[in-house]
Protein backbone atom coordinates (compact mmCIF):
# COMPACT_ATOMS: atom_id res chain seq x y z
CA UNK A 1 0.00 0.00 0.00
CA UNK A 2 1.75 3.38 -1.21
CA UNK A 3 2.64 5.50 1.96
CA UNK A 4 0.39 8.95 2.71
CA UNK A 5 3.82 10.51 1.44
CA UNK A 6 3.56 8.63 -2.02
CA UNK A 7 0.20 9.83 -2.39
CA UNK A 8 0.54 13.33 -1.55
CA UNK A 9 3.72 13.23 -4.12
CA UNK A 10 1.47 11.44 -7.35
CA UNK A 11 -1.69 14.32 -6.16
CA UNK A 12 0.82 17.34 -6.67
CA UNK A 13 2.48 16.26 -9.11
CA UNK A 14 -1.10 15.64 -11.42
CA UNK A 15 -2.15 18.89 -9.91
CA UNK A 16 -0.67 21.22 -12.66
CA UNK A 17 -1.35 18.84 -15.29
CA UNK A 18 -5.13 19.41 -14.35
CA UNK A 19 -4.73 22.82 -14.54
CA UNK A 20 -3.51 22.76 -17.65
CA UNK A 21 -5.91 20.70 -18.60
CA UNK A 22 -9.29 22.81 -17.15
CA UNK A 23 -7.48 26.19 -19.12
CA UNK A 24 -7.15 23.75 -22.14
CA UNK A 25 -10.90 23.43 -21.48
CA UNK A 26 -11.87 27.30 -21.35
CA UNK A 27 -11.80 27.31 -17.74
CA UNK A 28 -11.75 31.21 -16.45
CA UNK A 29 -8.79 32.04 -13.82
CA UNK A 30 -11.40 32.56 -10.87
CA UNK A 31 -12.45 28.92 -11.83
CA UNK A 32 -8.96 27.72 -11.81
CA UNK A 33 -8.05 29.69 -8.56
CA UNK A 34 -10.68 28.18 -6.59
CA UNK A 35 -10.05 24.48 -8.03
CA UNK A 36 -6.23 24.97 -7.19
CA UNK A 37 -7.58 26.16 -3.44
CA UNK A 38 -9.63 23.32 -2.89
CA UNK A 39 -7.29 20.95 -4.40
CA UNK A 40 -4.68 21.68 -2.19
CA UNK A 41 -6.72 21.86 0.71
CA UNK A 42 -8.16 18.10 -0.43
CA UNK A 43 -4.96 16.67 -0.89
CA UNK A 44 -3.31 17.95 2.15
CA UNK A 45 -6.42 18.53 4.82
CA UNK A 46 -9.34 15.73 3.59
CA UNK A 47 -6.79 12.36 2.63
CA UNK A 48 -9.08 9.10 2.83
CA UNK A 49 -6.88 8.14 5.13
CA UNK A 50 -8.43 10.17 7.99
CA UNK A 51 -9.73 7.05 9.34
CA UNK A 52 -6.72 5.79 10.64
CA UNK A 53 -5.58 6.80 14.09
CA UNK A 54 -2.24 8.25 12.87
CA UNK A 55 -1.53 9.56 9.39
CA UNK A 56 0.00 12.60 7.85
CA UNK A 57 -3.12 14.33 6.82
CA UNK A 58 -4.30 14.21 10.60
CA UNK A 59 -1.45 15.57 11.54
CA UNK A 60 -1.43 18.83 9.46
CA UNK A 61 -4.33 19.41 11.44
CA UNK A 62 -1.83 20.40 14.27
CA UNK A 63 -3.57 20.75 17.03
CA UNK A 64 -7.09 19.98 15.85
CA UNK A 65 -6.34 16.71 14.59
CA UNK A 66 -8.74 15.38 17.40
CA UNK A 67 -11.46 16.20 15.93
CA UNK A 68 -10.95 13.47 13.48
CA UNK A 69 -10.98 10.76 16.08
CA UNK A 70 -14.98 10.28 15.87
CA UNK A 71 -14.65 10.05 12.07
CA UNK A 72 -11.59 7.01 12.35
CA UNK A 73 -14.48 4.75 14.91
CA UNK A 74 -17.48 5.80 12.63
CA UNK A 75 -15.28 4.78 9.30
CA UNK A 76 -13.02 1.76 8.89
CA UNK A 77 -10.09 1.91 6.83
CA UNK A 78 -10.59 1.34 3.22
CA UNK A 79 -14.55 0.89 3.82
CA UNK A 80 -16.46 4.22 2.84
CA UNK A 81 -14.07 6.67 3.53
CA UNK A 82 -12.29 5.00 0.54
CA UNK A 83 -15.68 4.60 -2.13
CA UNK A 84 -15.16 6.87 -4.68
CA UNK A 85 -18.36 8.94 -4.69
CA UNK A 86 -19.26 9.12 -1.03
CA UNK A 87 -15.53 8.80 0.52
CA UNK A 88 -14.76 12.51 0.13
CA UNK A 89 -18.54 13.17 0.65
CA UNK A 90 -18.18 11.53 4.28
CA UNK A 91 -15.34 14.11 5.28
CA UNK A 92 -16.85 17.80 3.74
CA UNK A 93 -20.21 16.31 5.13
CA UNK A 94 -18.65 15.56 8.91
CA UNK A 95 -16.69 19.21 8.64
CA UNK A 96 -19.60 20.50 7.84
CA UNK A 97 -21.54 19.06 10.77
CA UNK A 98 -18.83 20.29 12.97
CA UNK A 99 -18.57 23.58 11.80
CA UNK A 100 -22.46 24.08 12.36
CA UNK A 101 -21.91 22.39 15.55
CA UNK A 102 -19.32 25.61 16.59
CA UNK A 103 -21.27 27.83 15.48
CA UNK A 104 -24.31 27.07 16.75
CA UNK A 105 -22.47 27.22 20.25
CA UNK A 106 -21.20 30.44 19.13
CA UNK A 107 -24.32 31.70 18.57
CA UNK A 108 -25.98 30.41 22.09
CA UNK A 109 -23.31 31.63 23.54
CA UNK A 110 -24.22 35.51 22.10
CA UNK A 111 -20.75 35.60 20.86
CA UNK A 112 -22.16 35.67 17.14
CA UNK A 113 -25.47 38.21 17.75
CA UNK A 114 -24.31 40.87 15.44
CA UNK A 115 -22.27 39.14 13.17
CA UNK A 116 -23.17 38.42 9.47
CA UNK A 117 -21.57 37.94 6.24
CA UNK A 118 -22.58 36.33 3.25
CA UNK A 119 -20.50 34.44 0.27
CA UNK A 120 -21.78 34.40 -3.20
CA UNK A 121 -20.19 31.81 -5.49
CA UNK A 122 -21.59 31.25 -9.27
CA UNK A 123 -22.24 27.46 -9.97
CA UNK A 124 -19.46 27.37 -12.21
CA UNK A 125 -17.09 28.46 -9.09
CA UNK A 126 -19.25 25.65 -7.11
CA UNK A 127 -18.69 23.37 -10.21
CA UNK A 128 -14.65 23.60 -9.77
CA UNK A 129 -14.09 23.47 -5.93
CA UNK A 130 -16.25 20.49 -5.99
CA UNK A 131 -14.22 19.37 -8.31
CA UNK A 132 -11.12 20.26 -6.56
CA UNK A 133 -12.11 18.38 -3.45
CA UNK A 134 -12.88 15.03 -5.28
CA UNK A 135 -10.38 14.85 -7.77
CA UNK A 136 -7.53 14.27 -4.77
CA UNK A 137 -9.63 11.56 -3.42
CA UNK A 138 -9.89 9.98 -6.49
CA UNK A 139 -6.27 9.57 -7.20
CA UNK A 140 -6.14 8.69 -3.84
CA UNK A 141 -8.53 6.37 -3.73
CA UNK A 142 -7.56 4.84 -7.75
CA UNK A 143 -3.68 4.68 -6.70
CA UNK A 144 -4.86 2.51 -3.62
CA UNK A 145 -6.34 -0.05 -5.72
CA UNK A 146 -4.00 -0.60 -8.00
CA UNK A 147 -1.12 -0.60 -5.87
CA UNK A 148 -3.49 -3.60 -4.10
CA UNK A 149 -4.21 -4.93 -7.50
CA UNK A 150 -0.46 -5.19 -8.56
CA UNK A 151 0.74 -6.63 -4.89
CA UNK A 152 -1.64 -8.98 -5.31
CA UNK A 153 -1.07 -10.02 -8.52
CA UNK A 154 2.39 -10.54 -7.81
CA UNK A 155 1.95 -12.85 -4.79
CA UNK A 156 -0.24 -14.90 -6.55
CA UNK A 157 2.56 -15.34 -9.31
CA UNK A 158 5.04 -16.26 -6.42
CA UNK A 159 2.73 -18.49 -5.04
CA UNK A 160 1.97 -20.33 -8.50
CA UNK A 161 -1.18 -19.48 -8.99
CA UNK A 162 -2.80 -18.37 -11.89
CA UNK A 163 -4.66 -15.13 -12.06
CA UNK A 164 -8.66 -16.28 -10.44
CA UNK A 165 -7.29 -19.64 -9.23
CA UNK A 166 -8.44 -19.98 -5.20
CA UNK A 167 -5.42 -21.37 -3.13
CA UNK A 168 -7.05 -23.45 -0.48
CA UNK A 169 -5.62 -24.59 3.20
CA UNK A 170 -6.11 -27.94 4.95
Amino acid sequence: MPSGRRHLQLELFLLPLALIGLRLLGQDWPGLLAFGAAYLFSSLWLSPDLDLRSNDARRRWRPLGFIWAPYAKVFKHRGLSHNLLLGPLTRIGYLFLLGFLVVQALNYAGLLANLHFQIKLGKGTLGMIALGLYLPNIIHILYDRLDSGVLRGRSRRERGLRPGKRCVRY
